[in-house]
């Protein structure tokens, strides 16, 4: 498996970050939030899931991986980085769905979703929080105001684990990007997701629930 790193490699926080379902790991959005981690003294590691791999080796755009295939991949990069209890887990959309899948059974420090997908856009009945109402490991949502994949409005509604804290990014989309309208900038917007997930790594991914 293919792997980017950024930070320090003595550093004692190490987190694997997986991409959403459309973007690589390359993309302008995972590289500034590793890159930007990095710098405050966090190791940073990306991966890709197969599909996304497959698409960069041969170029066909094939669908995302079945569940079972994305989860056992996360297995995989969590053993290959010594195991659960030496890693904060997550990921951008599905990236950090699916880490949210697995954080319980593999026992990590923490972890760490960007814009997590708690419906379809346009489907806010079709809820992807079952799981997330007894999540046990620390974890830290950072999301959009207006991210049509779960509004602010919708998830103040939700059941969720004590263990969750979630952060809002004002006027954020999915990615985080704001209406020119707003007053506040992407940039901005990632400035305060890198800021609080670094602070993340230091007061609150050290224990579970």
């Amino acid at each position: 498996m293919n792997y980017l790193t950024d930070g320090p490699s003595e550093s004692p926080h190490i987190s694997l970050f997986a991409h959403g379902a459309g973007g690589a790991m390359d993309t302008p959005f995972m590289t500034l939030v590793a890159r930007d981690l990095g710098d405050r003294g966090i190791r940073v590691v990306r991966f890709e899931f197969p599909y996304m791999a497959a698409r960069r080796e041969g170029g066909k755009r094939g669908a995302p991986d079945r569940q079972p295939v994305l989860l056992d991949t996360f297995r995989r990069v969590v053993e290959e980085h010594g195991g659960g209890a030496k890693v904060v887990i997550g990921g951008k959309s599905m990236g950090g769905r699916m880490a949210s899948l697995v954080a319980d059974e593999l026992g990590v420090r923490g972890l760490i979703c960007l814009g997590y997908p708690f419906h379809p856009p346009g489907k806010s009945q079709l809820l992807r929080t079952a799981h997330l109402t007894s999540l046990r490991t620390p974890a830290l949502i950072i999301q959009g105001t207006r991210d049509q994949f779960g509004t602010e409005a919708e998830v103040s509604t939700y059941e969720l684990s004590k263990a969750i804290r979630i952060e809002w990014l004002r006027d954020g989309d999915h990615s985080f990007r704001p209406r020119s309208s707003s007053g506040v900038t992407e940039r901005q917007n990632l400035e305060r997701a890198v800021r609080l997930m670094e602070e993340f790594f230091h007061t609150t991914a050290t224990f579970r629930v």
